[in-house]
């Protein structure tokens, strides 16, 4: 799986020129390919910097020896490659299991272009969500608000089971920013579009991993070490 996802990442070092400002995704694969983007700067390629989706990122970067960036600090942001826990065939993504949901998100939006790297069992005929990230408040530690329950129920192929997201130990995981997690299961999506439009408008949440529209293009790297591009 390691060689598909190292195609992956390194084809996507195509995308990046001189002078751009580069969004740092979080996951396995995106980490390799800031690894691999630090070896481009150490042989002389100058970009401006990379702003981090979270500090898993942000360490990765440190370590790769790619000069970091706020959102704050930019003026706008060329290109972000990240990766993804579902792709299906228009693009649209399931993210954030790994937890860094909200500023993947944010920067994703911010971002002139957005290249998906992944390994050949992410590509689905349609998606799963299962389980789909919702990000709330910490306040929310007893139980999700109804409204989540109802509006996934519409949406959903089978009754949804949230679930709050812990670590090992059993201790509630907060996200980067503080804030909670649940673990959405449903049996897969009906019209994820108009869901993620729907939970847009809930209060209660803070952001989900339903990422519509935002992927430009999908490097996917096979396990012989070839890639194949996915353009809509």
């Amino acid at each position: 799986m390691r060689a598909a996802k190292k195609a992956a990442a390194r084809h996507a070092l195509e995308f990046v020129k001189k002078g751009m400002t580069l969004g740092l995704g979080s996951g396995s694969t995106a980490e390799i390919f800031i690894a691999l983007l630090g070896r481009k700067i150490q042989d002389g390629l100058a970009v401006k910097g990379g702003v981090p989706t979270s500090e898993r990122a942000a360490e990765a970067a440190r370590r790769a020896g790619v000069p970091l960036l706020s959102l704050s600090e930019c003026a706008s942001v060329d290109l972000i490659v990240d990766g993804a826990d579902e792709i299906d065939p228009d693009l649209n993504l399931v993210k954030g299991r790994g937890g860094a949901l909200l500023l993947e998100k944010i920067v994703a939006f911010e971002a002139k272009r957005m290249i998906v790297i992944a390994d050949q069992t992410k590509p689905v005929a349609a998606l799963q969500g299962s389980p789909l990230p919702i990000e709330v408040p910490p306040f929310f530690t007893d139980k999700p608000p109804q409204q989540i329950a109802d509006c996934l129920a519409r949406h959903a192929k089978k009754k949804p089971v949230l679930a709050l997201r812990k670590n090992d130990k059993g201790e509630t995981r907060a996200t980067d920013a503080g804030n909670l997690i649940y673990d959405c299961h449903m049996g897969g999506l009906d019209a994820p579009k108009i869901l993620a439009e729907q939970l847009d408008r809930l209060p209660a949440i803070v952001e989900h991993g339903l990422f519509i529209g935002l992927a430009d293009a999908v490097i996917i790297g096979e396990k012989d070490g070839t890639t194949r591009i996915l353009k809509n």
